[in-house]
């Protein structure tokens, strides 16, 4: 099925080429429009489309519904698919070390700094 969407994809593409280089610009009268009346001049009214462009815009409506087509069948290949149904196990947790006290630090409350109170180093109004 992919394979029939993308060959109408890229069939679809190089005709949309194709009937683009075929067509006629809007400005290949421009030298008209300044003598004469003309319906397809530059500042004129655009006139009836023909037969180019209306197959243009059906070839552009084809080549988009392709282009979906396409972007759908990805997405399903991309979304995760577990083919043989098999369980993943849970990673098993590492056990904790125990914490010791010996190698916690220590605060040694016997230096002067710990005993010194914080009145003394408070400057004083008189």
């Amino acid at each position: 099925m992919e394979q029939i969407i993308l060959v109408v994809h890229l069939l679809t593409a190089l005709a949309i080429i194709g009937l683009i280089m075929l067509q006629q610009g809007k400005g290949a009268d421009m030298g008209a429009s300044f003598g004469s009346g003309g319906s397809q001049t530059l500042f004129g009214s655009d006139g009836s489309s023909n037969v180019l462009t209306k197959a243009t815009a059906w070839l552009v409506v084809l080549f988009f519904a392709s282009s979906f087509g396409l972007a759908l069948l990805a997405n399903q290949k991309s979304a995760p698919v577990d083919d043989l149904g098999l369980a993943i196990p849970a990673a098993a947790e590492a056990p904790q070390p125990a914490v010791v006290d010996d190698e916690l630090p220590q605060v040694d409350t016997g230096s002067p700094a710990a005993t010194s109170s914080t009145e003394d180093d408070l400057p004083t109004l008189d």
